[in-house]
Order: structure tokens, then sequence, then C-alpha cells
């Protein structure tokens, strides 16, 4: 390289900014074009059909605070605060329906503005523009990573918390009167289920010391070995915790699989219908069934 060229790239060099000055130029930018940004990152959002499941009004206030928090992670480097208002903004638009690809959108919708934003600035200086992008690039793409990040994992936590619930409305453990439970069972059973199944019907006996329990599966079309054996043991595991268990609306395509896998049914309490299976509860624990019915009409 001639000496005349080195001695010009050498005060270039000396020229540009260090990374912290230009950090804050950039962040002064940032904030000095705060309204103008803001007005056309929430335009490109309601353009990009994003965030349709809020007004117009909401996404810009959201747009405010994003802004801020995006702003304030590139000036200091630590992203608690975004990764705070990350989880607080996803509990509150998840269950209004909006989806991880709209959250993600608005975020690098952001980076691409404040982007062009900074290369309008530093277009007349190619150097001092690589550099701008060495600093910013690399932190605008983190904070896109911590904002997703906080999303997927409130999204997959609600998720989490919904299976649970649609868990215990499938295979509700109802209490019907002192140590007497019933467990109806409706729809299709597989492994998963069956353990789960379980693990409810255990922990019902404990809590409620329940002595008998009625399991109903009338509503359960079809049970294949594996689940056949399942609730063979359930029974089994309930008889150790010291609950008698009576299996009413037993099939008889379920009745052969029993069968099948070796299971005396002799050894299963079993019951035609789920009345006949409580009546013959509360026999067990003692109380007297009486068949009441229409009195008789005297003429």
């Amino acid at each position: 390289m001639p000496r005349g060229a080195k001695r010009a790239l050498s005060l270039t060099q000396k020229q540009l900014p260090r990374t912290p000055d230009l950090l804050r130029e950039l962040v002064a930018h940032l904030r000095e074009s705060r309204t103008e940004l803001r007005q056309v990152w929430a335009r490109r959002i309601t353009e990009g059909k994003l965030l349709t499941a809020m007004s117009n009004d909401e996404i810009f206030a959201e747009a405010t605070s994003i802004y801020d928090n995006y702003v304030e992670a590139l000036e200091t480097g630590t992203f608690e605060a975004l990764q705070a208002y990350a989880r607080n903004l996803s509990e509150r638009i998840i269950p209004r329906g909006v989806e991880t690809h709209e959250v993600i959108g608005i975020v690098l919708l952001l980076r691409d503005v404040l982007a062009r934003s900074l290369s309008e600035k530093y277009q007349d200086d190619v150097t001092l523009w690589n550099r701008v992008q060495d600093v910013y690039e690399p932190a605008a793409n983190r904070i896109a990573i911590t904002v997703a990040v906080g999303f997927v994992q409130e999204r997959e936590r609600v998720i989490r918390e919904q299976q649970e619930a649609i868990r215990v409305l499938s295979t509700p453990v109802l209490q019907v009167r002192e140590r007497l439970l019933i467990l109806p069972i409706i729809g299709v059973i597989d492994p998963h289920r069956a353990r789960q199944l379980t693990e409810q019907l255990l922990r019902g006996i404990r809590t409620n010391r329940a002595k008998v329990v009625v399991i109903d599966i009338t509503g359960v079309p079809v049970m294949d070995e594996n689940v056949a054996n399942h609730l063979v043991q359930t029974v089994e595991a309930a008889r150790l915790l010291g609950a008698q268990v009576i299996i009413t609306g037993l099939s008889p395509e379920i009745a052969q699989t029993l069968v099948t896998i070796g299971v005396e049914l002799g050894k299963m309490n079993t019951v035609g219908d789920l009345q006949g299976g409580i009546e013959e509860a509360e026999r067990a624990l003692g109380y007297k069934v009486v068949i009441t019915g229409e009195p008789a009409v005297q003429e």
C-alpha cells in the first residue's frame, strides 16, 4: 500500500469515534427521533396486519413502551428490564389471541425502521456507517431474540396451564358423599391420559380419604391392551390405598380386551351402569339403599 494511502487510512481511523461514544451518539439520535420513528413503526405494524386483535390506540401505546425499552437496552447493554417488559406484554396480549409471528414481526420491523434512520444519518460516510452497523446490529438482534424468547416462554406456560385445566375437566374426580368418589371417563384414553387419570384418582383418594371409588367407562368407545393393563393397575393401586373400586359401563368390546390380556373379571367388581355402581358403593359404605317410586293413586 502506498505511504500516502497508509497515512490517510491511519488518519481516518483516528477520526472515527470510539465504540462507547458512537453508541451514545446512536442512542441520542434515536431518542431525538422518537416521535417520528415511533409513528412510522406503528404505521408499518398496521400495514403489515400485525396485532390485529388490538386497536390502533393500543398498538401506539405498546409501540411507545417497546420503543423506550428497546433504546434503553441499546444504551445500557442490559436486558433485564426488557425481559420483564416482554413477559408483562405477553401476559396481556396472549389471551387476546396474538400469535408468536406477530410479536417477532413487530420487533423485526422496529429493528429495520431504526436501521433505516441510522442509514440516512450516516449515508455520506461509508466507513462510519460500517462502524455503526457493527455497533447496532448485534445489539438489535439480541433484543429481538430476548423479546421473542420471552413471548414463547409465556405462551408455553399458558398452554401448559390450559392443558392441565383440560386434563382436570376431562377426568374429574367427584366426591358424591363422604368417602365415596366417582370418576366418569369420556373419550379415547391414550397411555399419557391413562397415567394422568391414575395420578389424579390416587390423589383424590388420599385427599378425601375415600373408601369406595366408582369408575364409569360408559363413555369410553375403545381400549387397547396397554390402557386396559393400566386400568387394572389403577384398580390395584387404589386397593393399596385402602379404596375399593367399582367399574361401571363395561362394554362387551372392553370386556373382551380384558379377557384377552388375562384379567379375571371375577376379581374386578363390575356393575352394569353408573346408578347401579353408586348403589353398590353406598351399600359397601354401610348406607341403606331405598328404591322409591311413585305413590299409588287412591281411587
